[in-house]
């Protein structure tokens, strides 16, 4: 920079900057001519270097002896470019000054705006962006680091020997990691912390994690960080979520979490705490937070409502595009605070809104999510560490499949008409308070689809897709189960839920505790309450929610998913599609359906055509009508000027003057005084107008009356215009809560006089189902085709008539060959297949399945059998028949013989065959095994035997 006493203006201005940074971050600032090194820590101006290093624009003292150095540059010049220049200075300390180390470790390069810090005891030192410069007391604890000699030796690592002559560095220990050994740990979690480890050895700042939803992402950050602090000596580490149940599902994964090499619970070892006020102690190892506290606590605010933490605008497809927030700086949680940071469920937008939040903190970001969209590659630097679809998932057992099923009614595709003819009434209630009052339409009313639970309740539209469900979905999916199996619906609304929570009771004929709705206006209990009860307890069988269970939260005996909403967003869209994948312990989803075999699938249930809509990868920026009305108020009273935003103001102003009554209209001019919404609208419109803010712009910069403003200038001229707009919605904040009240209030029909019709045609499968069964169907046969000869099962069915009886050793080598990859086919998939495609051929398709239904899948794909029934089944008709021949033939068996057949029945069911030996087994052995049956069968014995073999096996 240039010496003391230039002119140069904008060096001066940044010096001002630097100075206040400084200041902040704990440095005293001082002239050299006034230099005072008792002081604790200092930041000397214009300090004489070494012959041939010139002056450092700042020298840093800790304790008296300097430890770095800050090159000063003029704004709008890169960092970079100076880095020379820095290692020149760290390079030039006087030989008589102390240090203690040289060359000097710190060097900054600011421009008051901008500020890079590059760490010289780092392994590979790299110039890296900071908010703001590191306190004092930070270097400190940095320069009394161990040595990375002196760390392994106490921490266990992996090397013998290494660096003993400076303090060691997180990203020196990084690198000295011993090998990830985690015994027992499912493959994908181990692949997923070594790749970690590597991005982390590489000095990767950011990395993504894609993991599919419900494979286990947080014990994976539980794990990985487990190693970073005990390996890698991170000093703190955040998990940072953006709802608060999330922040209680990880506690719980942190508190039962085990360590791999000595099996101690992680919160023995190490102090976890859940932000639930504004204090971060000063022991805790591990910090969970949502982000919404985090930035409250940044900002110094003493407490922070717990209800903005209990749910997330992105959740929902209607999220406001708004400028990241404002962060200031926080001496108690300076940038260098964290160490680690792992981001939860970051597909969201938490670093569009929230961006600034996570870039105030000078710490690697590791980021989990299952649906990245394109922005999220961008904000991770496209350093993706690890992707585990949910296809592998699926084949590595660690997912389970899902089938679609649709339902289509002419109401939900086409709308209605209800005729203004005499009697008709229609129902029409108050959205604030759900009050209904009847009249007679002056005129039709014609409604579409998509008016549907906004303006228009359909009441037989939901009572049609709740029969058909009850009637048909679960017959024709789950012919099997008494009990309904657990089901999620997606509403459009809170009071959509309402009408869908009434409906269903009414058509099950079943009580409260049947159907519950889950959402964040439920009163009397916690969201999370109500979310255990779901998972855990046998009621509610059906929970109806908006968006409360969309995302992130772990209901694993959830087996239908179900749409009566549509979604934009295709990242959303996957997480609600999401709380079905999750495998469960078949005993523990007995303990709450107890019908059921075991989690093979799920079924979505799509009643709106989500599963075939277009869907965003990510929420549209520019005047999105979903943007809610509150939030657009918001964006104007905060001073905002967007011009997006207040074309969608001015419409949905518009929208509300149009269907204001007498009386709401005298309630606005009495705030206004006399003002009106359409007035308001104009304006609005008309400051945003293309043509106008041209015009303004030439009129401020004096431009000739063809010249085309530049986009700055127009911004610069437009801005007086649109906030003299706006100012009515600024300075009135009755008004602002008036149009949010009269927005709420008005009503919506309720149609109880269409009636409403299944389009036979379009319900059931979909037709990807269809698809994809009839792919893996042709792949199996095809399978069996090419490999008649190779395979010992395979060699049997296609030599007919049969040589010998099929082993179930030959079975079991067919079912291995059929399950490994790259097909990982498994008897259940392959059984659904077939019921998709020849529904009224097949049996028992949401039964178990036992091994030896391979039996059956190949003899039906053969087209030996004519149609397709558990071999079990088979064997039990079998056995009825061969009994009542035996009786026709005059043949009789007592009681006592007719136990023990049965029993040989079953064994043949399960394992093809059952000979002499199996008589030292259960259930035999339970009954006397051999001894008792050669007494009760005598010399027949093995004939029966030889018999039942020939009559019942395949």
């Amino acid at each position: 920079m240039s010496p003391t006493g230039s002119k140069n203006a904008p060096e001066a201005k940044a010096r001002e900057k630097i100075d206040a940074l400084l200041e902040e971050a704990g440095w005293t600032v001082q002239d050299r001519d006034e230099m005072n090194l008792t002081v604790p820590a200092v930041a000397v101006r214009e300090f004489k270097l070494e012959k041939g290093h010139g002056f450092a624009d700042y020298l840093l003292f800790v304790d008296g002896r300097a430890v770095g150095v800050c090159e000063a540059k003029p704004a709008g010049v890169p960092v970079r470019n100076v880095e020379v220049q820095a290692k020149r200075y760290v390079d030039g300390l006087p030989l008589a000054l102390e240090a203690p180390h040289k060359p000097l470790p710190f060097a900054y390069i600011s421009t008051g705006e901008e500020t890079a810090f590059i760490n010289h005891l780092d392994p590979l030192p790299r110039t890296r962006e900071v908010f703001t410069f590191h306190r004092p007391e930070t270097l400190r604890e940095w320069l009394s680091a161990d040595t990375l000699d002196e760390w392994l030796k106490r921490s266990g690592g992996f090397y013998t020997k290494a660096d003993d002559t400076k303090p060691s560095t997180l990203r020196a220990r990084l690198r000295a990691m011993p090998p990830v050994d985690l015994p027992g740990m499912w493959p994908n979690k181990v692949k997923a912390v070594t790749n970690i480890e590597k991005s982390l050895f590489d000095d990767r700042p950011r990395s993504l994690i894609q993991m599919a939803t419900g494979t286990g992402k947080t014990l994976l950050a539980v794990t990985a960080l487990y190693r970073l602090i005990k390996f890698g000596g991170a000093r703190r580490v955040l998990f940072l979520v953006d709802r608060a149940n999330l922040g209680e599902q990880a506690e719980k994964e942190f508190q039962g979490f085990r360590t791999p090499d000595d099996n101690r619970k992680f919160t023995e070892l190490y102090s976890v705490q859940r932000l639930t006020s504004n204090t971060i102690g000063s022991s805790s190892k591990v910090v969970i937070s949502t982000i919404q506290r985090l930035y409250s606590t940044l900002k110094g605010e003493p407490d922070f409502d717990p209800e903005q933490e209990a749910h997330t605008r992105f959740d929902s497809d209607d999220v406001s595009a708004k400028e990241p927030l404002p962060v200031v700086y926080n001496k108690a949680i300076p940038p260098e605070f964290f160490d680690i940071i792992f981001i939860d469920e970051c597909h969201r937008s938490i670093y569009s809104l929230w961006r600034q939040v996570l870039e105030y903190f000078d710490a690697h970001l590791l980021g989990l999510t299952a649906t990245p969209a394109k922005h999220t590659y961008g904000f991770f630097h496209g350093n993706v560490v690890m992707e585990y679809p949910h296809e592998q998932a699926v084949a590595d057992g660690a997912n389970v499949n899902f089938d679609v099923y649709k339902i289509r009614t002419k109401i939900t595709a086409r709308g209605s008409t209800v005729d203004a003819s005499p009697g008709v009434m229609l129902g029409y209630r108050d959205r604030l308070t759900r009050k209904v009052r009847w009249a007679a339409p002056d005129e039709d009313v014609s409604y579409t689809g998509s008016d549907l639970d906004k303006n228009v309740v359909a009441i037989d539209q939901i009572r049609l897709i709740i029969r058909t469900f009850r009637d048909k979905v679960l017959k024709e999916t789950f012919p099997e189960r008494k009990e309904v199996p657990k089901t999620l619906i997606f509403a459009k609304d809170d009071s959509h839920a309402e009408d869908i929570v009434r409906i269903v009771r009414e058509e099950f004929g079943k009580g409260n505790e049947f159907a519950s709705k889950i959402t964040y206006k439920v009163t009397g209990t916690k969201p999370a309450d109500l979310i255990q009860g779901f998972r855990n307890s046998y009621y509610p069988r059906v929970a109806v929610t908006v968006d409360l269970i969309a995302t992130g939260t772990d209901i694993k005996p959830v087996e239908i998913v179900m749409f009566m909403r549509t979604v934009k967003s295709r990242v959303l869209f996957e997480q609600m599609k999401g709380r079905g994948v999750r495998v469960i312990n078949p005993d523990e989803l007995r303990a709450v359906t107890p019908d059921a075999k075991a989690k093979t699938r799920f079924l979505i249930i799509d009643c709106v055509g989500v599963c075939e809509a277009k869907l965003a990868d990510t929420k549209p920026l520019e005047k999105n009508p979903s943007v809610p009305l509150k939030d657009l108020l918001e964006h104007v009273a905060s001073g905002g000027t967007n011009d997006d935003h207040l074309s969608s103001l001015a419409g949905r102003i518009a929208r509300i003057d149009k269907q204001c009554g007498p009386e709401d209209t005298k309630r606005i001019a009495e705030v206004t005084g006399g003002m009106t919404l359409s007035e308001i609208a104009s304006r609005l419109l008309h400051a945003v107008d293309p043509d106008v803010q041209d015009e303004e712009a030439r009129k401020v910069f004096h431009l000739p009356q063809d010249a085309e403003p530049t986009d700055e200038q127009v911004k610069q001229a437009t801005k007086p215009l649109k906030l003299a707009a706006t100012k009515p919605l600024m300075g009135m904040p009755e008004l602002r809560k008036l149009l949010i009240e009269l927005r709420q209030k008005f009503e919506q029909i309720v149609d109880e006089v269409s009636i409403d019709t299944l389009i036979e045609e379009q319900t059931g499968y979909s037709a990807e189902a269809k698809e994809r069964a009839q792919s893996l169907v042709q792949s199996f046969e095809q399978f069996l085709k090419e490999h008649m000869d190779e395979i010992e099962a395979l060699r049997f069915f296609y030599s007919v008539p049969h040589k010998r009886r099929l082993k179930y050793k030959d079975i079991k080598a067919l079912a291995d060959a059929i399950s490994s990859p790259p097909r990982s086919w498994t008897p259940d998939a392959l059984w659904r297949a077939y019921e998709t495609l020849e529904k009224s051929k097949v049996r028992g398709a949401s039964a178990g399945r036992l091994l030896t239904d391979v039996v059956s899948l190949v003899r039906f794909a053969l087209h030996q059998d004519g149609e397709l029934v558990p071999h079990a089944e088979r064997v039990l008709a079998r056995f009825e028949n061969w009994f009542a021949q035996q009786a026709n033939k005059g043949r009789k068996f007592t009681d006592e013989q007719r136990r023990w057949l049965e029993m040989m029945r079953d064994h043949i069911a399960t394992s093809l065959e059952v000979e002499i030996d199996d008589f030292d087994l259960s259930p035999f052995t339970n009954e006397g095994g051999l001894a008792r049956a050669s007494k009760v069968f005598g010399r027949d014995l093995h004939a029966v035997v030889r018999e039942l073999n020939e009559v019942l096996a395949a």
